[in-house]
């Protein structure tokens, strides 16, 4: 039997369920997979008229597995784990004491400045591989990963004595440095997509529509990291808090959005793999499972970091317990996770 990490149920009108010591997905008499829960470390559920049983929840309860819910378009509208990790008082306290002081600006200023510098970065990687068909376009795209890295150094200046009172210049800046990141990557994408341009909401096309399901993706793994590490997932610094909204969560897959899902779907895409959509504008099957597989994947996949070489998903959990040691005062400094190129 295959060894499975990742368990993606994507068959509207599948079930799962426990059998023995495996996970079994079926649809109507006909097994479609089983995975050893010993290895197991995620269900995934991506379409709708999945039913679960009751034994098979238990089972990933109690080895701490989260099942996460997928939309269509990837966002996440549901997540499974065990009662206990919510239990960590401590850290949340700290956690949510740390907004009205110098963690917050800290952790938010970090946040920001480690996505904008993977975003240069993740374009001096592609431009790296132009230098030699198309040097002017190499040149184009390293003078705007320049432009981009300045950011961080503005991100870096700004002072105040709580983030609300930084959080419009540090958006500010994020956003001058995402305006220049988007029009970069457009110019190296070499697939004709008719790209409008980098959209979050409601978008059609089939680039966007890919990189917002592979957030959603991510985003799970960033909870599950974050819940894991004993912190409230709903209690940002960068991002406003508003009612249902995981503040925490969006703030800490800024860090990774460009290193795992970006360029992950920017590979795809340059691959010539084709990013499909059904008759409603929304991705198809096939097209979900590929970028399910690819950015899960990508998580597995290792990259150089405290002096060593460690695989994406224990970069990213490791990270969230720096968030949270530090906000403790068991930690002097937050630094973000910034990829090589």
């Amino acid at each position: 039997m295959p060894i499975i990490q990742h368990l993606i149920v994507d068959q509207y009108g599948a079930f799962l369920g426990k059998h023995s010591e495996r996970l079994r997905v079926s649809k109507g008499k006909e097994k479609l997979v089983e995975a050893p829960l010993l290895t197991l470390e995620m269900v995934l559920v991506t379409t709708r008229g999945v039913s679960i049983s009751a034994d098979a929840v238990r089972a990933c309860s109690e080895r701490g597995i989260p099942i996460h819910f997928l939309g269509y378009g990837g966002k996440p509208y549901a997540s499974l784990y065990a009662a206990g990790l919510t239990g960590t008082v401590r850290t949340r306290r700290a956690q949510l004491l740390a907004f009205e002081d110098e963690r917050g600006v800290a952790l938010a200023k970090a946040f920001a400045s480690g996505k904008v510098q993977n975003q240069a970065n993740l374009l001096k990687y592609m431009a790296k591989y132009r230098k030699a068909k198309d040097l002017k376009l190499h040149d184009e795209v390293r003078a705007a990963a320049e432009k981009v890295s300045k950011h961080v150094s503005e991100i870096s200046g700004l002072r105040a004595e709580r983030v609300d009172e930084l959080r419009p210049q540090l958006l500010s800046a994020e956003g001058r440095a995402a305006k220049e990141y988007w029009s970069a990557v457009k110019s190296l994408l070499l697939a004709d997509l008719d790209w409008p341009g980098r959209r979050t909401r409601g978008a059609k096309d089939p680039l966007n529509s890919a990189l917002n399901y592979g957030y959603g993706i991510l985003y799970s793994q960033v909870e599950r990291a974050a819940v894991l590490a004993g912190l409230d997932p709903y209690a940002g610094y960068l991002h406003a808090d508003r009612p249902g909204k995981p503040s925490l969560v969006l703030d800490m897959i800024e860090e990774f959005r460009q290193t795992v899902v970006d360029r992950t779907v920017f590979g795809l895409v340059n691959k010539g793999v084709n990013i499909a959509l059904d008759e409603r504008g929304r991705l198809d099957e096939p097209t979900r499972r590929t970028l399910a597989e690819k950015v899960l994947a990508r998580l597995e996949a290792g990259e150089r970091y405290e002096r060593k070489k460690q695989s994406l998903r224990i970069i990213l959990q490791t990270q969230a317990r720096h968030v949270a040691t530090f906000v403790r005062g068991d930690r002097a400094k937050y630094t973000p996770f910034v990829a090589r190129w």
